[in-house]
């Protein structure tokens, strides 16, 4: 199974590809967007080449899964991404799937990151019939545990992780939120 291409009502999620490289470099230039990635700190144009072979080798590792380029009226919002497990805490490939999004700083407060992170979870366990779907940010980053609150998914732990040059903020940790496909069926049911 390839990636589907996907619809919300204000935004199309269209696999990643070539195309949307310069998209992905304004995307890391942004230093604040960058501010709880990474190392902190916008990325240059090599550095985003380079990850964004990276984004589109995702799409190869579990059918159905990988990035998805976002756009609304045929602008370019950011990007969203279902991916497998990377680490061995956070549990078996097979049935999970992390969730992630990025977006132009233009395109915050709107509600487009919850837009676009809904459709993925309801693509997630409807479509590819995951079992489980997860999240992490910094525990300090607000916006994005905002976010992954309203689209139902719960707070899981925090953890401290082993950064190579941490960034401020990395001292309160990571925090890690979830759903499964049963509480998500349940949430769908109560509405």
């Amino acid at each position: 199974m390839s990636q589907a291409t996907l619809r919300t009502r204000r935004l199309t999620l269209v696999p990643l590809a070539d195309d949307h490289l310069d998209y992905e470099v304004e995307l890391d230039s942004d230093p604040e967007v960058m501010r709880y990635l990474g190392n902190g700190t916008a990325r240059s144009r090599a550095e985003v080449e380079r990850l964004h072979r990276n984004r589109l080798a995702a799409a190869t590792l579990v059918p159905g899964l990988g990035f998805w380029a976002g756009f609304q009226s045929g602008q370019f919002v950011g990007w969203w991404i279902l991916e497998p497990p990377e680490r061995a805490e956070q549990g078996p490939v097979e049935g999970q799937a992390g969730l992630g999004y990025r977006l132009l700083r233009r395109h915050w407060r709107q509600g487009l990151a919850t837009e676009g992170a809904r459709e993925l979870v309801r693509h997630g366990f409807e479509d590819l019939r995951l079992d489980r779907i997860f999240a992490e940010t910094m525990a300090v980053n607000q916006a994005s545990r905002a976010t992954m609150a309203s689209v139902g998914l719960r707070y899981v732990r925090t953890f401290v992780a082993d950064w190579d040059e941490p960034i401020p903020g990395a001292e309160h940790g990571e925090v890690e939120y979830a759903i499964t496909r049963q509480e998500w069926l349940g949430q769908r049911a109560a509405q």
